[in-house]
């Protein structure tokens, strides 16, 4: 029996009329998920989960982690959605390098802001629940001055909108009429401070962000904010109590399957397959973030054994080698703020380090000098 898992309705957008599809509200029913379908695949998954959680107490600063795993979750949902931006253009960004394609990384840096919004309101007494009001207060940030900024920053579509193809009519995919997506979303909020059902925490976020893509409340960035629903929600419901994973890697690298498994929950009303690639998503993202904290916690572990080991060493170069993996690339004139020092003992304190192979200088002038953390950096990029 095949599940059917919404209604066809005729829109008309851009005067042709088209088959628009209004998804049932969730749980899945008729039949219903069965709640022992995912026992194995979801208890490999928490594992990996809790393993990543455990390990993240290997390095001294979880801050560390938290500034690499964060940019590149940011880096690598914006990719999907066809954002050049490499990590090190972020870096290059933030140290105040010259970077080329500015554009795409204020768009990942929009992400950046977009998901600290919704972190520091998750964390606050009084900041907003996860809630339509929190989403669209996102997706402000994310489209502010970037390519989107003419779609309604931070306001639910007024207009049909259609995924592929040249027109609404030879769409792939064409969402709920604009004057549903309240009423959808509203049922959406409800399933997500509903009680949990019969099946896991896990699977309730894959049911959340199949029925948020299907949706589709904005006219852009529609999958970024998805996919950051994942993360917070990750969080709200204490899977992982910090943003360690970047799960977007694993959708970029099956990006075809990804869009694939979530048409099929359409078209076939098969719920299943799309939970359990999920599920072995989260377990593929949570082992190779684990693989990640491990590979940086020998590198800067041996690299502090060097400096610890070097008689020349002072205090001021210390402090800059504990505030490398969270400013990979930088110049003296950023040191010298970051320790509050003088331009002179900033110099010695990175001299220090690219005496012993620790730092790299970049640009092989005399003056206006640049220099990388390169090894860590080739570690993240990996």
């Amino acid at each position: 029996m095949v599940r059917s898992t919404g209604t066809y309705v005729i829109s008309t957008t851009l005067g042709e009329p088209v088959q628009a599809f209004v998804p049932h509200p969730l749980p899945p029913a008729n039949p219903a998920l069965a709640p022992d379908a995912f026992i194995e695949h979801n208890r490999l998954a928490e594992l990996a989960l809790a393993r990543l959680s455990g390990v993240s107490g290997l390095v001294p600063s979880v801050d560390w982690l938290l500034y690499s795993a964060i940019r590149k979750e940011a880096l690598l949902t914006s990719q999907i959605e066809g954002t050049q931006a490499t990590l090190t253009d972020l870096f290059d960004e933030e140290a105040g390098f010259a970077v080329s394609n500015t554009d795409d990384v204020e768009e990942v840096t929009n992400y950046l802001r977009a998901f600290r919004l919704v972190q520091d309101n998750l964390r606050a007494p009084n900041g907003l629940p996860i809630s339509v009001r929190l989403l669209c207060e996102a997706h402000r940030l994310l489209l502010d001055g970037v390519r989107g900024a003419g779609k309604q920053p931070g306001e639910l579509r007024r207009s049909q909108n259609w995924i592929g193809g040249t027109r609404p009519g030879n769409a792939a995919f064409v969402p709920p009429p604009a004057d549903q997506v309240p009423k959808l979303l509203s049922n959406l909020e409800q399933f997500i401070h509903g009680p949990l059902p019969a099946f896991q925490p896990l699977v309730k976020i894959a049911l959340v962000h199949a029925q948020f893509e299907t949706i589709h409340p904005f006219l852009d960035g529609n999958g970024r904010i998805g996919r950051l629903l994942i993360t917070a929600l990750l969080e709200y419901w204490g899977l992982l109590p910090e943003p360690l994973m970047y799960l977007s890697g694993y959708l970029k690298q099956h990006q075809a399957e990804y869009y694939r498994r979530l048409s099929i929950i359409r078209t076939e009303g098969d719920w299943e397959a799309w939970v359990s690639f999920f599920l072995e998503g989260v377990t593929a993202a949570a082992t190779e973030a684990e693989g990640s904290i491990i590979a940086i916690a020998s590198l800067v572990a041996a690299d502090r054994r060097r400096l610890l080991g070097s008689p020349k060493a002072g205090p001021a170069s210390y402090r800059l080698f504990e505030q490398l993996p969270m400013m990979p690339r930088f110049t003296i004139e950023r040191v010298r703020q970051m320790l509050d020092t003088t331009f002179p003992t900033a110099n010695a304190a990175v001299k220090m380090l690219e005496d012993l192979g620790i730092v790299t200088e970049m640009t092989g002038q005399k003056k206006n000098r640049n220099y990388s953390y390169q090894p860590y950096i080739e570690l993240l990029t990996r």
